[in-house]
């Protein structure tokens, strides 16, 4: 050994190649990102894309969230091994030029052939998006319309409440292991539009959409930060399992670390 720092291994010269890309969509009309039998997903498109530019052989696409059905991506990680021909620049071009309209892949590039993006993601953050102003077509296709006036101040106060390591299992779909670690909730308004920005290393099934419920909750007055706090301690669904609708949420970015120290978006 001479100390010299090795890089990772990639797959060898003319054969198969295990490549990561980021990937936007508008879940809009999409029955979520896992593929599902007899319904239009994010997963089936981008793999039947691929089929076509692997001679019809079958291509497996990991991402490293499945969101659910209507729910948006900005940047969405998948990761794929190729057995085609095409290099990486001339396969994003190939994909961009056959996939549908409401999917985009950008930063095709090569992975380690054992890369996963859900297993190797520091965290994952989401932003849920209300429109709080009058009523808007074009800005509520992907923000939730809330006509009441909200606190956001208050929200905040209500989601300082739910930052730390926690049993989320009060504002997910049951899991076996519940745990999860919230790094952040960072609420905002710009005019009549308040983001909700949620980061975690990785998060429950309807876990964003349930915390989203109960702040809006807390806008309205309704709920105050003590009683975040016992749902959070009850272990049950809190308030009913109230869900916020999903068209107003997007996976923003996931991030990794990078060989040393630094941190990077997928």
């Amino acid at each position: 050994m001479t100390g010299r720092e090795v890089g990772p291994t990639f797959a060898r010269e003319g054969g198969p190649v295990r490549y990561r890309a980021r990937v936007e969509y508008d879940g809009t009309e999409f029955d979520g990102f896992q593929d599902q039998p007899g319904r239009r997903t994010v997963q089936g498109e981008l793999e039947a894309a691929l089929a076509r530019l692997s001679d019809r052989r079958g291509v497996r696409v990991a991402a490293a969230g499945r969101t659910d059905a209507g729910v948006h991506a900005a940047g969405q990680v998948i990761a794929f091994t190729y057995p085609g021909r095409l290099p990486a620049g001339e396969l994003e071009r190939a994909l961009a030029a056959i996939l549908p309209a409401d999917i985009g892949v950008r930063g095709l590039r090569r992975a380690p052939p054992g890369f996963h993006p859900r297993h190797a993601a520091r965290y994952r953050e989401y932003r849920y998006t209300v429109w709080n102003g009058p009523r808007s077509p074009l800005h509520e296709r992907f923000a939730l319309g809330v006509r009441e006036p909200l606190d956001v101040a208050a929200m905040a106060e209500a989601a300082s409440a739910l930052v730390g390591r926690h049993d989320f299992s009060a504002f997910g779909v049951t899991d076996r292991q519940p745990i999860r670690t919230l790094h952040w909730v960072r609420i905002r308004r710009t005019g009549h539009q308040v983001t909700i920005d949620v980061a975690a290393d990785a998060f429950l099934r309807q876990m964003v959409r349930s915390i989203v419920a109960a702040l809006l909750l807390a806008g309205r007055g309704e709920v105050a930060r003590g009683e975040i706090v016992e749902a959070l301690g009850s272990g049950a669904r809190a308030f009913h399992g109230a869900v916020a609708p999903p068209h107003g949420l997007c996976l923003r970015r996931v991030v990794y670390r990078r060989a040393g120290t630094t941190d990077g978006e997928g």
